[in-house]
């Protein structure tokens, strides 16, 4: 069980979460980064007392000190920051909730000195998963998903002993705000029509990523590295009420699935108490007051993202970080109301076309691919 944590994105959705099972569990918080919300890092330094904490910008940084009173912690900024907090030597366990490719060069540093991570940075593992997996099991550093759906597969497999034996596991998958609708309804959708997820409550950029169904593209990835298996055996489904966050079927034909209410907390506070389980200030599931089950195909010619995403899941290599730039930068603009809905796919298919594929690419490759890919579609 952890003893002593750094948070990397505690300000946000995943960050807050965290702290609020924190509050319940016998864990020091270590250290603490974040984006350029200083004031809400400030309150959080007030209650959590980490010895150091990092922000995006240096002008962050400053304003943060700004805010608190003198003995305050080491105050550091931008990627040296994020290192340090990953790197620090009290923490045992570092949840990486941070978005996009930022992630990266952190969760390997805090694998090398062989702490647990708590994942909840998808991109790390879709652009560079086969390294991460490798650095961990060379350090002997437990990597426990915090993702609803990597959670439930993790948990659906812990008795499990031989791999061999897995028929393929099931994603499920919300559907979004746009579930149902076809291409021409969704031609003129708007920002804040993708930010009306009907049940989590996220960041703006994994919201969209929930709305093209390229989240659930990426987690396909994401799951192939972490259980070792070809794409042809990780399947998704649309679940409307996320009730059940994932399954696993075996080859005998029998099915587990991990059920509960869609609060991050139980998954979160697991990767914290792992192998252990104790009580969570999240809500149980009433079987006898839940919405019936439903389940159905996700539709790939109305969300494109994630056709492109299974396809960029059997090419693997540098495809995979190229697809995830690019992404980050439409999205991004999307947010913006710079470009259309399906502008998003077409920039990222564009990028996937420009930028030279290299397979078994090493961590420079993978950097510079994704460099390769953001730089093309602020061109395009």
């Amino acid at each position: 069980m952890t003893k002593t944590l750094s948070i990397l994105g505690s300000t946000g959705s995943i960050g807050r979460q965290t702290l609020d099972v924190v509050r319940h569990l016998p864990v020091r918080v270590a250290a603490l980064t974040a984006g350029t919300n200083a004031q809400r890092m400030a309150e959080q330094v007030r209650e959590f007392r980490p010895r150091l904490v990092s922000m995006a910008t240096k002008e962050a940084a400053e304003a943060l000190k700004a805010l608190l009173p003198s003995p305050a912690p080491e105050i550091l900024w931008g990627e040296a920051g994020l290192m340090a907090a990953a790197s620090a030597e009290e923490a045992d366990t570092v949840i990486t909730a941070v978005v996009g490719m930022v992630g990266l060069r952190p969760t390997l540093a805090a694998l090398e000195r062989g702490k647990r991570i708590g994942l909840a940075n998808k991109e790390t593992m879709v652009c560079a998963g086969e390294l991460v997996m490798r650095t961990a099991k060379a350090r002997g550093a437990e990597i426990i998903p915090v993702d609803s759906e990597h959670s439930a597969i993790f948990q659906c497999l812990m008795g499990n002993r031989d791999r061999g034996e897995i028929q393929r596991v099931i994603l499920t998958c919300s559907g979004g705000p746009f579930f149902g609708k076809n291409r021409e309804e969704l031609t003129h959708v708007t920002r804040d029509d993708a930010l009306r997820h009907p049940n989590w409550k996220m960041g703006e950029k994994i919201t969209v990523d929930c709305a093209t169904l390229m989240n659930k593209g990426l987690e396909v990835i994401e799951a192939m590295r972490l259980y070792e298996l070809p794409p042809e055996q990780v399947d998704v489904v649309i679940h409307r009420q996320s009730i059940v966050h994932s399954l696993v079927e075996y080859r005998d034909g029998a099915m587990l699935a991990q059920l509960g209410v869609p609060d991050m907390r139980i998954p979160i506070q697991l990767a914290l108490t792992y192998p252990n389980r104790v009580e969570n200030p999240a809500p149980g599931l009433d079987l006898l007051s839940c919405p019936p089950l439903s389940f159905a195909a996700p539709d790939s010619e109305a969300f494109p993202c994630f056709a492109i995403a299974r396809a960029v899941a059997k090419q693997g290599g540098t495809a995979c970080a190229v697809m995830n730039g690019a992404n980050e930068v439409a999205v991004a603009r999307f947010l913006g109301r710079e470009i259309g809905f399906y502008d998003i796919p077409a920039l990222v298919q564009k990028a996937l076309d420009r930028v030279p594929f290299t397979p078994n690419p090493s961590l420079e490759q993978i950097l510079e691919a994704d460099r390769l890919a953001r730089r093309a579609v602020i061109e395009l």
